[in-house]
């Protein structure tokens, strides 16, 4: 049996912007990408200033939000695949940020 093996380029992320419902990206090759914020929970969550605090990781194959710690590549996004965060997880990180809340 042959494989055929395909290279594929993958660009790279030039630039990000969150909404109240979407996250788009626009990408090296042209093309933006948009998804619904509920795909990926903790950006959902998050407060419009931890939204909009982000960096490009891997030579700007992700993304990454320090203070939700969250990372989203732009495979993923390609691939359309939302957040794969159990409930369970969620949960706990929720529960660690009204803690925090309660604190300040």
């Amino acid at each position: 049996m042959t494989t055929l093996a395909i290279e594929l380029e993958v660009p790279s992320i030039e630039n990000v912007s969150v909404s109240e419902e979407a996250l788009s990206v626009d990408l090296s090759d042209g093309r933006t990408l948009s998804v619904p914020l509920v795909w990926y929970p903790r950006l959902m969550h998050a407060t419009p200033e931890e939204r909009n605090h982000w960096r490009l990781i891997g030579g700007g194959h992700g993304i990454h939000w320090e203070a939700l710690d969250e990372d989203i590549s732009v495979e993923n996004l390609l691939a359309g695949k939302p957040s794969g965060e159990s409930q369970r997880s969620l949960k706990r990180w929720l529960a660690g940020r009204s803690g925090k809340n309660d604190e300040a």
